[in-house]
């Protein structure tokens, strides 16, 4: 089995939402990492 993008994202989108039951204030950490990463993505530098 490869795993691809479009298998990463389900993943970490998982283990983001069980670490935010577990610990809520991880939350903007959470979320603002992974705004940095898809706007670095989006802009084409890390491919």
């Amino acid at each position: 089995m490869v795993i691809g993008l479009t298998h990463i994202q389900p993943i970490v989108a998982l283990v983001a939402g069980i670490l935010i039951l577990i610990m809520p204030r991880l939350l903007n950490f959470i979320v603002a990492a992974y705004l940095i990463f898809i706007g670095i993505m989006g802009l084409g530098i890390i491919k």
